[in-house]
């Protein structure tokens, strides 16, 4: 099948031999939307970037990753305005507040769901600027993995070849292949990529036993195999992301 522009960097991820494309196509498109928001291109100078930042925010992990990143004048402005909003919204939120009636069972478990400056709260951290278009992003990914899977046999020989997916992204494959395939192609998914993530899951398993064994003392001149890495792939196959990674920093 000829390689179109959308199906290229799948290809790629499953070109790269990773413990999971998924995982490989997650840190690239979060990368480079940590450069559009923070890099050279100076994004966060443009109004409708920042109208989308200050209504949006960033989650916890990634207000670290943007930290780290490094660029303190650009996480100064977007800072900026974000608490200029935030405190229009807050002095509107305790202007309307009034405290709710509270039963004895709610005093019992010390906590009460309705209270509407909890409940703002809660919206406020539910949304995150690089997670939800990395969202969006990433069910476009899902819909070419099954168009290529339905249509490029060479595609479906590589993945049954490949080292499988992560055990998060597995999942998620699984509930696209419900929505995106049809009986028949779900009989023979489900048959193939079982086998593909039962041969990979008893080879990371197998390279994490090994890598106990070299602490042994019989065993400090033997060959290493495949377990060097074995701590962080293991944890890769099982939650997905690249735990030894460094971080992830703004190019000089």
């Amino acid at each position: 099948m000829k390689e179109k522009l959308y199906t290229i960097p799948l290809n790629d991820a499953v070109n790269a031999n990773d413990e999971c494309p998924f995982c490989y196509i997650e840190r690239s498109v979060e990368q480079n939307l940590m450069d559009f928001v923070l890099g050279s291109c100076a994004s966060y100078m443009e109004s409708d970037v920042r109208d989308e930042t200050d209504k949006e925010g960033f989650c916890r992990a990634h207000m670290q990753k943007m930290f780290d990143y490094g660029n303190t004048l650009g996480n100064g402005w977007i800072l900026k305005t974000y608490y200029k909003k935030l405190l229009r919204e807050m002095e509107g939120q305790f202007k309307q507040f009034k405290p709710g009636k509270t039963t004895m069972a709610d005093r019992l478990r010390k906590s009460v769901q309705s209270n509407a400056i909890g409940q703002w709260v809660v919206q406020k951290e539910q949304t995150c600027y690089i997670c939800d278009r990395f969202k969006s992003e990433y069910e476009r990914y899902l819909d070419t993995f099954y168009y290529l899977y339905k249509n490029d046999p060479a595609f479906v020989e590589k993945v049954k070849n490949s080292k499988g997916f992560c055990l998060h992204h597995f999942g998620d494959l699984c509930n696209g292949a419900d929505a995106r395939l049809s009986e028949k192609e779900k009989a023979g998914f489900y048959s193939e990529i079982f086998t593909v993530m039962q041969r990979n899951m008893e080879r990371m398993s197998a390279d994490i036993d090994w890598l106990i064994e070299k602490f042994d003392y019989l065993n400090k001149d033997a060959d290493w195999k495949n377990s060097k890495d074995a701590v962080q792939r293991g944890m890769q196959k099982l939650r997905g992301g690249y735990p030894a990674d460094p971080d992830y920093t703004m190019k000089k």
